[in-house]
């Protein structure tokens, strides 16, 4: 369950950087996708298997192929003893590798603002996916401020620091999202808001786990200054929600979206 993108190649540290955030999103979303027991699963996207994982926990599928363009992600991904049988291959969303209507369920986790095309990708998965299937997607609102991200990206903004977004961030909002699925053809389709509390132990489990080398804004932190750097953790210190016993929770959301063929 890891964003698409070559800088997000590292499974092991993935895991501590967005696991545990994206694997409690990921239940709230397998639980509204409610896909019938014993199906057969394509997960895009797949990263190290965070997801593919819940898959395995929450819908007993009969068979998941799990596909990611990082070989480090699938090296992860393969360990996890959790997805037995799970098969995992080297690909990114477009085109996909497979045939039409190979597939009753296919999903998109945490990925649709990286691919390239992502309208191309909808439809790819809408063709993969078997006469009256579920196509399903969720993504952190990037525009909206949703991802676990936010406090680090609001702080750097404060002192004045870039920040960047994925390049289609715009389709993590509901509306375009929405509109992707309406466009690819696909019936029926709703949509839902997924909220999860963010928790981080103290301080110091905030910015170590924030500023691991994974990421765009990874890279700006790293090539900062000790003077800047320094500048972000006492802005961070003053504008995080820190509890009295050093507890910072805050509250990160997703947009999903799902679909039948």
């Amino acid at each position: 369950m890891a964003e698409s993108q070559s800088n997000f190649s590292d499974g092991a540290a993935y895991e501590r950087f967005m696991g545990r955030w994206s694997r409690l999103a990921g239940q709230q979303f397998l639980n509204w996708v409610d896909a019938p027991k014993g199906k057969s699963w394509l997960d895009v996207g797949c990263g190290n298997g965070a997801f593919t994982e819940e898959i395995y926990n929450h819908a007993a599928p009969s068979a998941v192929i799990g596909i990611d363009p990082s070989e480090g992600q699938l090296a992860f991904a393969r360990t996890r003893s959790g997805t037995p049988g799970a098969k995992y291959q080297l690909s990114g969303a477009t085109p996909l590798p497979f045939g039409d209507a190979s597939f009753d369920v296919t999903d998109m986790a945490l990925v649709i603002a990286f691919v390239p095309d992502p309208a191309f990708a909808v439809a790819e998965m809408a063709r993969v996916t078997k006469p009256g299937g579920i196509v399903a997607s969720y993504m952190w609102d990037l525009p909206g401020g949703g991802v676990p991200l936010s406090q680090m990206m609001r702080a750097m903004k404060e002192i004045g620091c870039p920040t960047l977004q994925p390049p289609n961030a715009a389709f993590s909002s509901m509306e375009p999202k929405r509109q992707l699925w309406i466009d690819a053809g696909l019936k029926s389709v709703e949509s839902m808001v997924i909220r999860i509390t963010v928790s981080y132990k103290d301080f110091e489990d905030f910015w170590q786990t924030n500023t691991l080398p994974l990421g765009p804004q990874a890279k700006i932190i790293q090539d900062m200054s000790t003077e800047t750097k320094e500048k972000l953790r006492a802005q961070l210190q003053k504008s995080l929600p820190i509890a009295p016993d050093g507890r910072i929770e805050f509250e990160a959301f997703a947009n999903a979206v799902k679909g039948n063929v």
